[in-house]
C-alpha cells in the first residue's frame, strides 16, 4: 500500500494530530488568560505533541507551565465546541491589528492572494487558523507542558525573539507515560553524553561550533566504517575519487546550488579577485571528473564515489553533537548512466544500501518516495516531463523488489525525486539517513554527453546515492543505537587484556601480540589496580571482550573470557579465542 503525506511526513488530518492541533490552541486561551497582553505567533501539532510560540512581558518559568497547564485542564473540561469562520484579506488584517496581534498580521499580509482566511473558535478565544481540529476542547487527550524554548520570530535571527511552550499529547495516560519511558531511555544513550564517556569525539569554542573533533577511538569507528563502506563500493564497480573541499562560486552557479542553497553556504571567499566557497555538497566535482573526457555508451555506467568532506553553515541553535554539525565528511557517489540503466541502477543502489544496513544492525526503517509539489515552481525545476518520467521510474523500482513505501510531495531535490530511507531513531522519530536520487537537471545544466550507437552525442541520466548517509550522522545514530555497546567489529577497543598482579604482564604482553598480528584492537591494561576493578572500568567503556590472566592461563596456554555485561565464557585456549573473534567479526 502506498500513502501520500504532507511535508511533515506524517498523515495531515489524522485524529491525533488534529487533538495537537487543537490543543495548541487551548494552551494559547490558557497563556491568553494569564497575559491579557500576550501575542501570538504560530502554534501547530509536531510528533508527539504540540508548540506555541509567544511574545510575552516577562519570561516564563517552570511554575508558570504548572499554571497553564492547569487552566489547559480546565479548558478542556469546559468542552467548549469549535467553530470555523472566514474573513477577506482587509477584515482579518484590521481585525488582528485592533486587537494587538501584529504576528498574526503579517501572516495574512504574506498568504498568497486568493488563499481562504479561516478562524477557530472556542468559547471566549479566537485564533486564526487554518484547522482542522476535533469537534471541542473536551476531546483533545491526555497531555503535559513539557519543556520552555526560545524561538526567533520566522526563524530569523534579526527578529524578535519568542518563548516557545512545548506539549506532549497522546490518547490515553498509558501512552502519555511510555513516551516518557522512551525518553528517560533515549537520555541514557544520547550520544552527546556516551561521546563524552566513551572518548569518541569532542568540540572546542577555540575551534567553533558544529566543527567536532574526532578523539583516537571515535576515528577508529569512523575509519572501520569507511573502509567496510570502501571495500563494498570497490566491489560494486564504484571508481574512488578525491575531489577539493572548495570550489569557485561560478560551479555552483552553474549548477543551480547556489540559487537554492546559498543562505546555507559559508560566506564567499575572494582569492586573486576571484569568488571561492567552501563546497556544500559534492555532485558538481564529479560532474567535472565526469565530463574530462568523452564516452561511449560501452563505457556506461560510470559510478564516481568518494568519502568527500562539505560544509554547511547550520545555525547554531541547530547544531547537535554529530548528528547535525557545519562539517561533515558523506559517503557519496554519482552514476552517470543511459536511460535504459536507470531503474537497474536505482535497485542496486537501494540492494546496497539494504546490505549496509544488514552488516551494521539497522532493521527499522521505511523507504519513502520523495516527490516535487507540482504548485512549487520557484523551489523545484519547473518541468513536468522530467518528474512525471523520473517519479514513475522510482515507482516501477519499488514494484519490481516489491518494498512497500510511502509517498513524500514537497520531499524532491530542486531537480529530482529521491528515495529517502527513514530510520528511528531512539525516540521513535524517523530521520532521513540514506538516499537515492535520479537527476535530468544537472547533465543538461553541464552540457554532458556520450557517444551511443548512431554515432550521435546522448545526454547521461545522474543517479546522487550515498548508502551510510555522512560519518558524523551515522556515528551519531550507530552510537544511540547500540547505547555505546557496539558489535565486535566496530567496537573502538575490541579487547582488552587485564594481568591479576605483576607478574602476569608478561603473559598479556604475548597475548596482546598475538591478537593484534591477527588484526584485532587490543590493550593490556597493565595498572597496579586491582582486577575488579578493571573489570569494572572496561565494562564502563563498553569493552566486548575482558581477558584476564593469571597463574593458571600462563600454565595452561589460556584466557579467561569474559563478555561486556558480565558473562564468564571461562578459561580458553588463545587459538579458540582468536577463532571465536574471527567468526564473530566476519558474520
Amino acid at each position: 500500500m502506498v500513502e501520500t503525506l504532507n511535508n511533515a511526513g506524517k498523515p495531515p488530518v489524522s485524529e491525533i494530530w488534529k487533538k495537537r492541533h487543537t490543543a495548541a490552541h487551548v494552551m494559547a486561551q490558557a497563556v491568553l488568560e494569564m497575559f491579557p497582553d500576550a501575542k501570538f505567533a504560530i502554534g501547530p501539532p509536531i510528533e508527539d505533541g504540540f508548540y506555541y510560540d509567544f511574545d510575552l512581558s516577562r519570561s516564563l518559568t517552570p511554575e508558570d507551565l504548572v499554571q497553564i497547564e492547569s487552566r489547559m485542564k480546565r479548558i478542556r473540561r469546559d468542552d467548549f465546541p469549535l467553530s470555523r469562520t472566514e474573513r477577506d484579506r482587509a477584515e482579518a488584517v484590521a481585525y488582528e491589528e485592533g486587537r494587538g496581534q501584529e504576528y498574526k498580521a503579517e501572516l495574512i499580509r504574506d498568504l498568497p492572494e486568493g488563499e481562504t482566511i479561516s478562524y477557530y473558535t472556542q468559547g471566549p478565544f479566537t485564533d486564526l487558523c487554518r484547522g482542522p481540529h476535533v469537534e471541542s476542547t473536551g476531546q483533545i487527550g491526555v497531555f503535559k507542558l513539557d519543556h520552555l524554548a526560545g524561538a526567533y520570530w520566522r526563524g530569523d535571527e534579526k527578529r524578535p525573539q519568542l518563548q516557545r511552550i512545548y506539549g506532549v499529547l497522546f490518547d490515553t495516560k498509558e501512552e502519555l507515560d511510555a513516551y516518557y519511558v522512551r525518553l528517560e531511555e533515549a537520555k541514557k544513550r544520547d550520544h552527546k553524553v556516551l561521546g563524552k564517556q566513551l572518548k569518541l569525539f569532542m568540540t572546542s569554542p577555540l575551534v567553533g561550533a558544529g566543527l567536532p573533533l574526532w578523539l583516537p577511538k571515535g576515528a577508529t569507528i569512523r575509519r572501520v566504517l569507511e573502509r567496510y563502506i570502501t571495500d563494498v563500493e570497490l566491489a560494486s564497480g564504484y571508481d574512488h575519487v578525491y575531489t577539493p573541499q572548495i570550489a569557485k562560486k561560478d560551479l555552483y552557479v552553474k549548477s543551480g546550488h547556489w540559487e537554492h542553497y546559498k543562505d546555507s553556504m559559508f560566506p564567499v571567499m575572494k582569492i586573486d579577485d576571484e569568488e571561492f566557497v567552501l563546497r556544500p555538497m559534492n555532485c558538481p566535482h564529479h560532474i567535472q571528473i565526469y565530463a574530462n573526457e568523452m564516452h561511449s555508451y560501452r563505457d556506461l555506467p560510470i559510478r564516481i564515489a568518494e568519502l568527500a568532506t562539505q560544509n554547511r553553515f547550520e545555525k547554531s541553535g541547530e547544531l547537535s553533537g554529530l548528528s547535525r554539525v557545519r562539517a561533515m565528511t558523506l559517503n557519496d557517489a554519482h552514476i552517470f548512466c543511459t536511460e535504459e540503466q536507470v531503474k537497474e541502477e536505482v535497485k542496486q543502489c537501494v540492494l546496497l544500501v539494504e546490505k549496509a544496513y544488514r552488516r551494521l544492525g539497522i532493521t527499522e526503517y521505511t523507504y519513502r518516495l520523495s516527490l516535487h509539489d507540482p504548485t512549487n515552481t520557484e523551489k523545484y525545476v519547473d518541468n513536468p516531463a522530467l518528474w512525471e518520467k523520473a517519479e514513475g521510474e522510482l515507482r516501477e523500482v519499488f514494484t519490481d523488489l516489491g518494498l512497500p513505501y510511502y509517498e513524500g510531495v514537497g520531499e524532491a531535490a530542486f531537480y529530482g525525486p529521491k528515495i529517502d530511507i527513514q530510520l528511528k531513531n531512539v525516540l521513535g522519530k524517523e530521520e532521513t539517513v540514506s538516499t537515492v536520487q535520479v537527476d535530468r537537471h544537472l547533465p543538461k545544466q553541464f552540457d554532458l554527453g556520450y557517444i551511443r550507437e548512431d554515432s550521435q552525442t546522448h545526454q547521461p541520466v545522474m543517479i546522487h546515492r550515498g548508502v551510510i548517509s555522512t560519518m558524523e550522522r551515522m556515528v551519531a545514530f550507530l552510537i544511540e543505537h547500540y547505547a555505546g555497546v557496539f558489535p565486535t567489529w566496530l567496537a573502538p577497543l575490541q579487547v582488552i587484556i587485564l594481568p591479576i598482579v605483576d607478574r602476569h604482564k608478561e603473559y598479556a604482553e604475548i597475548v596482546k601480540t598475538k591478537l593484534a598480528e591477527a588484526g584485532f584492537r587490543v590493550e593490556v591494561d597493565a595498572r597496579n589496580e586491582k582486577v575488579g576493578k578493571k573489570v569494572a572500568e572496561a565494562e564502563t567503556q563498553k569493552i566486548p571482550y575482558m581477558l584476564v590472566v593469571g597463574d593458571r592461563d600462563i600454565e595452561g596456554g589460556t584466557v579467561s573470557v569474559r563478555l561486556h555485561g558480565g558473562a564468564d565464557l571461562g578459561a580458553m585456549s588463545q587459538e579458540d579465542f582468536l577463532s571465536r573473534l574471527r567468526e564473530e567479526t566476519k558474520a
